[in-house]
């Protein structure tokens, strides 16, 4: 019995831990929705700005490798020359 209680304590606690941040979580979505929102109003692309975001996460080998062939395939459809 005791440690049924200790088990059903536990999965609580982890449960309740998961709320929380799944919480935290929605209000930084939020607040990364407003910051676009606010870059928007200023004349920039937030799709470009998501773009450059996604870029920044790369390391400077994954970022050149994505570039090149960017460009190998844009060149393949006759849209850069």
């Amino acid at each position: 019995m005791a440690k049924s209680g200790f088990a059903k304590e536990h999965l609580r606690s982890f449960i309740e831990r998961i709320e929380r941040l799944e919480e935290e979580r929605a209000a930084l979505s939020a607040d990364i929705r407003e910051v676009y929102s606010e870059a928007k109003g200023q004349g920039f692309d937030n799709k470009i700005m998501r773009q450059v975001v996604r870029m920044r996460k790369l390391d400077k080998a994954d970022l050149q490798e994505q570039e090149a062939m960017l460009d190998l395939y844009l060149s393949a459809l006759g849209m850069r020359s």
